[in-house]
């Protein structure tokens, strides 16, 4: 009965961490839609996990909720601090479109946040890592 379940794919979605200013630590995370229709029932889940020094650390489950995502737009997500970096950062992206449930995780991989991975990111024209 399992293999009746039908999954479906995401795609078009993604998940960036961007820095705000150029020689700064600043940093947001943002999803971005780039498809032709709009999401609604946005939900996303973040946390950072991983061993730092020998040591685990865990950050906070945060949630955010956006009742819809127009087409080819994005919504800040929340501030990431440059702390979380060597963690694993992983973002629950659920929505809805068409009356389907999509979900989606993204992940951040430890030491991945970094200059040499930046590339520039669409409708913000600001550099940072993203996951689509």
């Amino acid at each position: 009965m399992i293999k009746d379940i039908v999954i479906p794919e995401v795609f078009d979605v993604a998940i960036a961490i961007v820095q705000e200013f150029e020689g700064l630590d600043e940093y947001n995370a943002y999803v971005f839609n780039f498809k032709e229709e709009s999401i609604k029932n946005v939900l996303i889940t973040s946390t950072g996990y991983g061993v730092i020094n020998d040591v685990k650390k865990k950050t906070s489950t945060l949630r955010h909720f956006f009742e819809e995502i127009e087409t080819l737009d994005y919504k800040l997500i929340e501030p990431v601090s440059k702390e979380v970096f060597g963690l694993s950062n992983e973002y629950w992206l659920s929505f809805t479109m068409n009356g389907q449930l999509f979900d989606k995780q993204f992940i951040f991989l430890p030491e991945s946040i970094i200059e040499s991975n930046f590339q520039m990111i669409p409708f913000i024209d600001k550099m940072g890592v993203i996951i689509k």
